[in-house]
């Protein structure tokens, strides 16, 4: 495929996604950047994006060039975007290492769905614009603070000089305030003059999820204040949302499985029921809660279908616990899930 349809193809589908496409989307989208590079370079810890990419910057402007004629094409609005460093300095970002203004004013150019209506764009663009929460780590290995010394302290904090603790950083008169209380978390952070999020690298889930955020003490102060003298009210609202969630989910999972029968009509109703109920359960990371899922694409749908009958119908568990490689043991029983299809596809 040309990188001219390769960038549309990208850019496409990061508006159908978010209602609108960066440079940044489409440079992902292409595979010339993955999610920790973005991170690392949003984070200030590179001088600029082009350090990172695998591709020379005559070619980045050529993607450029047809990310721009098919935004035009497709009546997109062009929108300037601030890119802020998420370090102490709030330094602005660098998308070149010259800094060749026609490059850089091209990268920070999102292009903005023309459905949406001038306010939502106005937001979208606030938003956009906003500086990124500065992110404190909890260390998962040994190491050393590059001002100070000090080894395997508890937090830390990326910056130009390296790992920084917490002193070196002056963010050490800040306060932990663990995940988990949404309501506390975000009137701790609107009252903070100061705040950080505080994130852990995950092994299993191969990324960094969130842990909590650091805030000012008067603000937790306050925040707890505001939270006790409204929790019975805030009590109530989640229980009508939990109500309103339910209702949604067994609407949802009826949906999908009206779907699994149209694609599979031979597959039993209660099965197909089985199916939807297991892939669109609400915080489980399945295919059917994913975006293609929610829109019932007849891609998820299907995936619902073939890991349903690898679980149900096949050896493949057993194979697994037998010590046999997940990819050998899918390539052992992919004939017995091709047959279940077949006879559902009738």
């Amino acid at each position: 495929m040309s990188l001219e349809r390769r960038v549309a193809s990208a850019a496409e589908a990061a508006v159908t996604r978010q209602k609108f496409v960066a440079a940044v989307d489409v440079l992902t989208g292409l595979g010339w950047l993955a999610g920790p590079q973005v991170d690392i370079w949003r984070q200030g810890r590179v001088a600029d994006l082009t350090t990172l990419l695998p591709v020379p910057a005559d070619k980045l402007a050529q993607a450029l060039e047809y990310l721009q004629a098919w935004a035009e094409r497709q009546g997109l609005v062009p929108i300037q975007t601030t890119y802020v460093a998420a370090a102490r300095d709030r330094r602005p970002l660098r998308f070149t290492s010259g800094g060749a203004p026609v490059l850089e004013r091209a990268c920070r150019t999102h292009w903005v769905s023309p459905d949406l209506p001038e306010p939502q764009r106005e937001r979208l663009a606030e938003r956009q614009s906003k500086p990124p929460d500065l992110v404190v780590v909890m260390p998962v290995k040994d190491w050393a603070c590059a001002g100070c010394g000090v080894e395997n302290g508890d937090l830390l904090i990326m910056d130009n000089a390296g790992q920084l603790c917490l002193t070196c950083a002056d963010l050490d008169h800040l306060e932990f305030l663990p995940a988990g209380d949404a309501a506390l978390t975000r009137r701790s952070k609107k009252a903070s003059g100061l705040s950080a999020v505080v994130v852990r690298w995950s092994r299993t889930r191969r990324r960094y999820e969130r842990q909590g955020i650091l805030v000012e003490e008067p603000a937790l102060d306050q925040a707890e204040r505001e939270c006790l003298a409204d929790e019975a009210a805030r009590m109530r609202r989640r229980e009508r949302d939990t109500g309103r969630r339910a209702n949604e989910d067994v609407l949802f999972q009826s949906r999908m499985a009206q779907e699994i029968i149209r694609l599979f009509p031979g597959c039993p109703a209660e099965r197909a029921a089985a199916i939807a109920r297991h892939a669109g359960l609400r915080g489980s990371g399945r295919v059917g809660r994913s975006a293609a899922g929610r829109a019932l694409d007849a891609d998820a749908i299907t995936r619902a279908a073939v890991a349903s009958v690898r679980h149900e119908d096949t050896g493949y568990d057993a194979l697994l616990m037998s010590g046999i490689p997940r990819e050998v043991a899918r390539d052992k029983v992919r004939p017995g899930i091709d047959r279940v299809l077949t006879s559902w596809a009738r």
